[in-house]
Order: C-alpha cells, then structure tokens, then sequence
C-alpha cells in the first residue's frame, strides 16, 4: 500500500489561498503569487491528467517527478471542487478522484463518472483511494481534508511548496487539526527558483 499524502504552495505566513476565495476568484485575493514558481524556469513538466504543463527549475522538476508519477488516487472537499469547477472533467493526477461531500451534484453522478463522490466521511474516502490506488500514493488535494485527515491519524507525508510571499489573509493550512503538538520529521529540504520545497513525515 502506498502512502496519503498531501502537498500544496503556501504562502510564508501560512495561506494556501488568498482572501475571497470562491469559483470566480479560484485562488483568492493575490493568491496567484502563490503558483508563480509554476513559470519560473526552464524545464517542461507536465501536469498528469491534464493538458497543462509548467515551466519550473531543474531542482523542483527532479524532486518532484517522482512523486508526482506516483499518485495512484485523490481524495478532496466538496469546496475545492466546486471552487475548481470540477476540474473542467479532467482532475489534476489523471486517476480516480473521490470528493468528499454531504450532497454530490447529481451531474456527475453517472457510470463512468470520473468523481465518485462519498457521503461518509474522510476516512471512508482515503480507504476507498487506497484500495484502487494499490502500491500508489493517495494525495489529498484540499485543506481541509487534510485537517480532517491529520484529526483521524491518517497523513504519512506533508510536502509543502514555499513560495516566498505573504498573503495576509485567506484559507490558512495549519488550523484546527486536532490534538497539538503534532511532531514531523523532516525528509526533504530543495531550493528551487522561486519556491522551497519541505518535506516532512508525520511521527505517528
């Protein structure tokens, strides 16, 4: 069985999204600053299941290649997908997406759908993940799964893509993720061009 895990930018105060978040300002009030590392080098690096390919260093493309390929399953909230308008279809890593979600939206409740949508909870979507995912990873692709998820004892890895910026404000990673502290350990520290990537194991 592969690991959950969870990566995403964020900002050096804290903030995976700017104030204002909602379908028509995706990323929030200047959380575009965010993802600016996506085109800040050289190096083509596809994005898996979708049509977008970034330009970034040489440093982050090896470091994250490895992981990035491995990702057998995603598990996010029902707020990012709505947020991300579902991805237009074609959610980001290319395999079986599960959202997590009291009402799913019943356009896109059909065979062959490429969203199962699970009304039970974040414990029964990362083990419905893991169970298609195999030796892959699953990625948990929401802050608040990820809460949800650090709660039930369930992330092995949190990489964290530091962009050097301060937002102020917006959708803050680290909150009320139950019993504090939570103890890491840290496995991976890489400079890229404008981002850090950190890399941490969760001590369970």
């Amino acid at each position: 069985m592969g690991k959950v895990g969870f990566e995403n930018s964020m900002s050096l105060d804290g903030y995976v999204a700017g104030p204002n978040d909602n379908p028509d300002n995706g990323l929030g009030d200047g959380g575009e600053a965010l993802f600016e590392w996506y085109a800040s080098g050289d190096v083509d690096f596809p994005l898996p299941g979708t049509d977008m390919v970034f330009k970034i260093s040489r440093a982050s493309a090896d470091f994250l290649k490895a992981g990035w390929g491995n990702i057998g399953a995603m598990v996010a909230g029902r707020r990012m997908f709505d947020i991300a308008h579902a991805w237009a279809g074609n959610p980001p890593g290319g395999g079986p997406t599960f959202i997590v979600t009291h009402n799913p939206p019943q356009e896109w409740v059909y065979e062959g759908s490429p969203y199962t949508f699970v009304t039970d909870g974040v414990e029964s979507a990362i083990r419905q993940a893991q169970e298609v995912a195999g030796d892959k990873d699953v990625s948990l692709a929401s802050a608040s799964i990820l809460k949800q998820a650090l709660k039930a004892g369930l992330v092995d890895e949190i990489l964290i893509d530091l962009a050097p910026v301060l937002l102020g404000g917006g959708v803050r990673l680290f909150e009320d993720f139950g019993t504090a502290p939570l103890q890491l350990e840290q496995i991976a520290n890489i400079k890229g061009i404008g981002v850090t990537h950190l890399k941490y194991r969760v001590v369970k």
